[in-house]
């Protein structure tokens, strides 16, 4: 196909194209890792903590994203990510790393050799034997360092359960050492167990004072020139935060004051200037040391960018952790509402009542998912009360959009404001691919760094709503010119614009979205069969989805084909495949997918919708009033976007880890706008109630429908 060909040459000028510069390390020169467990940039100020404040004025700065398997990362799974340089969990406890049996200057940690046979512990000792092999030494002090500086066989050359007991802290080049104050009052029994709100306030102060001294005693005994790497390696209590990133490098972060801030600790993990992943630390402290991180790793060097201050990076937590805590609330509340709206519908058109009320409801609900990252364009972050203020700005913008929707002057035609929605949905999350996507990072519908599953591109959520918009907006455009008998040219438009979103939706860097691709291919397909007046059978769209399953592994290869520090997740992907440790993610994946199909917030969403569109359809007369079967009669293309869209939602179910999540907001926004449209088509009662009534249009829409989707 025409677009297949497209896809190649596009990919081969892409792969082509000079690859981003990699961070490069020094000769090697001596590095420090120091893990702060629990820290937050909030417990930081320049009176209670002067020696992490006084660190954070002469470094780089950042928040790093501690997430490892679970929703919360114990100190363990943290540590043991640093000494992996991937994502890596222990599974059997939740709390701090085993206690080093001492071996003479230096001693070795026995559970690293378990660890290793563990699903998620395969790359336990990274660091440690990559530092060995480049014939250097490892120097530890606290559990938890000797942990990360472990190699495959758990040994560490010097150890020290306290700063004062490491005799020698020049001998090696590679060093850390493990605070844990923070996080030790959590714990029960070695493991985490107390909310965070069980300690006042002043106790988290005492405690973060406790941890400057730990800190600043181990500052102390560094000699000079030492470049330091600290993290917040885990979370404390049963809530993730974002946690502390510095970065000091003799002679290059050197800067006035914390207050003032610093460079700001960004990596090509994230693709965001001022957050990095905890595996990003492994390379970082590698290259540091003169070393050559091995293939296994897939964390990403830090790097420096532009200003940021500590205030920015407060705010940020605070934006992540406010939207994660809102997701489920605010997933329920559209959830009841969609229902509800549904039951309404019903109840009023079986009686051939406010239908104009009907429509004019329907394009606000289909408003209400773009509109939570539209708000992200406003400052809603900065207010004293921010989850008033947010939804408060979810409303506004709604009530915005839907206006111009529904008064524009395209208000005349039926299919005027759901092309609307339609065009507004794919223009703001195509800008927001385009941008570095502003808008769904931090958004109640995209995601957060504090849940750390996506940092940037394209997720599941925002690319269901972009699938449907395209192709119920494309095919609404092909109307007119499959009436004027251009059907080719509508075919190639409805083609060209698919095949164009998604390239966007797929191209690494920018939408980065496997499943996305799959399931993206197949409702071009059937959407451009059913404009030309084509059959569609379900072996063409299993045909279609091994396309769809063909591009994206072209792009995926051609991406691995990049240097290391210039590849997404999708070309890392391709390298697990080849080492063949990708069977545990797709275990997740599977597994995260599987649970979405019981969800109470996002299975209500496509039952309630998918039901009403049926029976609308099957029943007109009894349930819909014969609106959608009118909208389908008057716009033969809407129903073309229509099956399209809901060939992309039920095959992104299938192949992304957000499962129900796509389809159910594919539904929420395509049936609405169909329903809008069905009712703008009545033109009086009359025609309504002949509508409703005959048995014989009931029966084809019912067979077009059943047989297309």
């Amino acid at each position: 196909m025409r677009w297949m060909l497209l896809l190649v040459v596009a990919s081969a000028l892409w792969w082509s194209a000079p690859a981003a510069a990699q961070a490069s390390g020094n000769d090697g020169g001596r590095v420090a890792f120091i893990g702060v467990p629990g820290l937050t940039w909030d417990d930081l100020d320049a009176r209670n903590t002067p020696r992490l404040w006084e660190l954070a004025g002469r470094s780089g700065i950042g928040s790093v994203s501690v997430k490892a398997v679970g929703t919360v990362t114990c100190p363990y799974d943290g540590w043991l990510s640093v000494s992996a340089g991937v994502r890596s969990a222990v599974g059997h406890r939740c709390g701090l790393p085993p206690e080093p049996v001492a071996q003479g200057a230096g001693a070795v940690v026995p559970e690293v050799r378990e660890l290793l046979g563990a699903r998620d512990g395969t790359f336990a000792g990274t660091l440690g034997s990559a530092v060995h092999a480049a014939g250097q030494c490892t120097a530890a002090v606290g559990r938890g360092a000797a942990l990360a500086l472990a190699d495959k066989e758990g040994r560490v050359d010097l150890y020290a359960s306290e700063p004062g007991g490491l005799a020698d802290w020049s001998k090696c080049k590679v060093l850390a050492v493990d605070v844990s104050a923070l996080v030790e009052p959590y714990l029960t029994d070695g493991k985490l167990s107390q909310e965070p709100e069980a300690l006042s306030p002043e106790r988290r102060r005492e405690l973060a004072r406790q941890a400057d001294s730990q800190v600043g005693a181990a500052l102390d005994r560094l000699p000079a020139g030492t470049e330091i790497v600290l993290a917040g390696v885990g979370d404390h209590g049963s809530v993730p935060h974002l946690r502390v990133a510095m970065w000091m490098r003799p002679g290059v972060t050197d800067v006035a004051g914390a207050t003032e801030g610093g460079p700001a600790i960004g990596a090509n993990s994230t693709r965001r200037d001022d957050l990095v992943v905890l595996p990003d630390a492994t390379p970082t402290i590698m290259l540091a040391a003169g070393i050559t991180p091995p293939d296994s790793v897939i964390g990403l060097p830090w790097r420096l960018g532009e200003p940021v201050t500590p205030a920015d990076l407060v705010r940020s937590d605070m934006a992540g952790t406010t939207v994660r805590g809102m997701t489920g609330i605010f997933f329920t509340a559209f959830a009841v509402t969609t229902v509800a709206f549904y039951a309404v519908s019903y109840f009023l058109l079986s009686r051939r009542r406010k239908l104009g009320l009907i429509g004019t409801v329907a394009i606000v609900l289909a408003c209400v998912p773009v509109s939570t990252y539209v708000v992200n364009l406003l400052p809603w972050d900065r207010s004293p009360y921010v989850v008033v203020t947010l939804v408060g700005a979810v409303l506004a913008v709604t009530a915005v959009l839907a206006a111009i929707a529904l008064l524009g002057p395209w208000r005349r035609d039926p299919l005027g404001p759901p092309a609307a929605v339609a065009a507004i949905n794919a223009v703001v999350l195509v800008g927001d691919l385009l941008t570095g996507t502003t808008m769904q990072f931090n958004s109640l519908m995209g995601y957060t760094a504090v849940v750390g599953g996506r940092f940037y591109g394209l997720a599941n959520i925002p690319f269901a709503l972009l699938a449907t918009a395209v192709l119920m907006g494309a095919a609404v455009a092909a109307e007119n010119l499959v009436r004027a008998g251009r059907t080719r040219l509508a075919v190639a438009g409805v083609t060209g614009l698919g095949v164009a979103a998604m390239l966007l939706a797929g191209w690494p860097g920018i939408g980065s979205d496997f499943g996305g691709v799959i399931a993206f291919v197949p409702g071009i397909a059937v959407t451009a069969l059913l404009v030309a007046g084509k059959k569609v059978s379900v072996l063409k769209v299993v045909g279609f989805c091994v396309l769809g399953g063909v591009a994206v592994s072209v792009i995926a290869v051609l991406d691995h084909l990049r240097p290391p520090a210039s590849q997404t997740h999708l070309g890392r992907f391709v390298g697990q495949v080849l080492d063949g440790t990708f069977l545990p993610m797709i275990a997740r994946k599977l597994g995260a997918m599987l649970n979405t199909m019981l969800s109470p917030n996002l299975m209500p969403i496509v039952l309630a919708g998918l039901a009403f569109l049926i029976f609308a359809v099957l029943r007109p007369g009894q349930v819909s009033a014969g609106v959608v079967p009118r909208a389908f009669a008057q716009a033969p293309m809407l129903r073309a976007g229509l099956v399209g869209a809901l060939v992309s939602g039920v095959v992104g179910m299938l192949v992304n880890d957000s499962g129900t999540a796509v389809l159910s907001m594919a539904v929420a926004l395509a049936v609405p706008l169909v329903l809008h449209a069905g009712v703008r088509s009545t033109d009086s009662p009359g025609e309504v109630e002949l509508l409703g009534s005959s048995v014989d249009e009931r029966g084809r829409q019912g067979d077009v429908l059943a047989s297309e989707t």
